[in-house]
Order: C-alpha cells, then structure tokens, then sequence
C-alpha cells in the first residue's frame, strides 16, 4: 500500500479521496527539518502546502515518487534535487485562478477607490474628510498591463473586460509560440510599463525573475499607475517600491506576497504609503481551498497509478 504525507492542513474533501483509494495516509503541521527527515523517510507522495521541502529533506526520501503542491508556487521545494533524481513536481494548475483573480481586481478596487482610507474615516468619526480623498480613481476604460497569460493572468482578463479595459499581455514566452490572445495584445514590458494605469503580476520566482520590477521599472510607470502582486514576494523589489510610493512615483500598490513571510514588525515595506497588504491569502477561499485540496490528491493518484497528468507537472522533462 502507497503512504502520503499531506505536509499543513487539507480540507477533509481531499482526504476523503484518499480514503475512497485506499490509500495509507497521515497529515502533519510539524515543519521542523529534523521531524520532516524522520517521517517522510518512507513515503511515497508528499503534498504540501506552505512548508518548506529542502534537499536536506528530500535525500531522507527514499521511497519519494511525487511531490504535489497545494498551489501554483514551487519556490519552497528544492526543484534541481527533484529534477537530478527524476521527481515529478506537481501544482494544481486548475483550482486557484479565480480566487486569484478575484483578489486581485479587489486590491484594484481598493486602492482605486481608497476603501481602507474610508472606512477609517468613518470609523474615526471623521466624516467631513472625505473631500481629502479627491484622487480616487475609475478602473473603467483603464489600460491594464498583465504580465504573465497564464490560467490566472487568463481569468484577470476576463474579469477586466466587464470594466471595458484595454488589456495588454507581457509573455515572451506565448508571444515566441504565435499564441493568438485576441481581443488582448501582447507587449514588451517597458512599454506596457509606461502606458498602463494598472498592473498585476503572475509569473513565479525564479533566478531569472527575482526583482523583475524593480528601481528601473518602477521609474518607468505613470503617477497614477496602481501596480499589484499576487504571485511571489522577491519578484518586486520592496525597498525599491517603498521609495516610489513616498516619493509618488506611483499611485498606490497591492500585495498579497513578501520578500520575507510573514514580513516582521521593522520591515520597510510596512511603512510604505498608499499600499494595501494581504497576508498571502488570495487563493484562500473556501471554494479554492477546496478545489486544491482534491486536484493535489488527483495529481498524487495519477501518478501512483501511472496516469500522470502532465499538464500539472513543472519539471515535464524528467518524465
């Protein structure tokens, strides 16, 4: 019989199905390097949701066949062990889009519109202040810059429309393969950079992305401009960002994501001006926790029954 770790807290949906395969299982909220060695040692699916997978970890892992993560994000698991000893990594490519993109059209909204501003206007019992908000804006009719068109950069865009925003995608990659994206239209970054009123980030962080907005781009951006990331903490460079806020340099920002998680008390970026935090929770619906709870389960299953599904595997070139 097959035995998963389900490393951080899966709805029971999920669970069940494991249950329903017959599948020796056990779930654990114990992320301490040295507990992880010793009881993942002979296991062989890991699902896993914020935890940290090291190849301190992994090299205890003898009997490893899959790793799938609750989520679209792999920077917590050591993907070049996993690819030096052939292990497919999984995410659940299906479940999170439109919880993401959700959340990411309310950050818009809020910091277009002020919202945080005020409610504590009201709740302060300041009500005649509200004439000091006189630069809110509309999303209507706005150009919206997207970097990165996959499934959540997809589902922004569909939700943007109801707006009548003028859609613009940053992905050399799909640009390379001819990917028609009508009625959207494909762009290089510095120029969308220049002329959009809204960004929103989703790409994942890598080596090659880490600080991809950073002191330059962020010069480059428009005054009313509202950049948002939901995607990874690392891929704006925080510092950098606190410094266009307070000089203006853009409108406003919206992060759900940080450099370090969660940030602590002293860092800069809690300082920061006309910026709106979310503690990484955009995903975090019930409805999506529940969809990625039973497509991380699917993704084990599959594998484990050699029918993997490869369109959720990162490292597609091991198999």
């Amino acid at each position: 019989m097959f035995k998963v770790a389900l490393i951080g807290e899966f709805q029971q949906v999920g669970k069940d199905l494991l249950e329903k395969n017959n599948i020796n299982y056990f779930e654990t909220l114990d992320y301490d390097i040295e507990s992880l060695k010793l009881k993942l040692s002979d296991c062989d699916a890991i699902g896993v949701r914020t935890a940290k997978i090291p190849s301190e970890v992994l090299s205890h892992c003898s009997k490893l066949k899959i790793i799938a993560r609750h989520g679209v994000g792999y920077d917590s698991v050591d993907i070049d062990y996993l690819n030096k000893h052939r292990i497919p990594l999984a995410i659940t490519g299906k479940s999170n889009a439109v919880a993401v993109a959700e959340h990411v059209i309310a950050l818009f909204l809020s910091l277009a519109r002020r919202i945080i501003d005020s409610h504590f206007i009201v709740k302060n019992a300041e009500f005649s202040k509200k004439t000091l908000l006189d630069n809110t804006v509309e999303l209507f009719n706005k150009k919206v810059l997207i970097i990165g068109f996959g499934r959540i950069g997809k589902e922004v865009a569909k939700r943007l429309s109801a707006f009548e925003c003028e859609i613009f995608v940053c992905d050399p990659f799909l640009e390379k393969k001819g990917i028609d994206i009508k009625p959207y239209k494909f762009v290089d970054l510095q120029t969308g950079l220049k002329f959009s009123n809204f960004i929103t980030i989703h790409i994942p962080l890598t080596k090659e992305t880490k600080n991809f907005i950073s002191k330059k781009e962020l010069s480059l951006m428009k005054e009313d401009t509202i950049l948002v990331n939901t995607s990874r903490g690392g891929i704006i460079n925080q510092e950098d960002l606190c410094l266009a806020l307070e000089q203006k340099k853009l409108l406003g920002a919206g992060l759900d994501v940080f450099t370090n998680e969660p940030p602590e008390g002293n860092d800069i970026i809690l300082s920061a001006k006309n910026i709106v935090f979310t503690p990484h929770n955009a995903a975090l619906t019930l409805e999506c926790r529940k969809r990625m709870a039973i497509e991380t389960i699917e993704n084990i299953l599959d594998h484990l029954q050699n029918n993997t599904n490869i369109e959720n595997i990162v490292n597609k070139d091991i198999l």
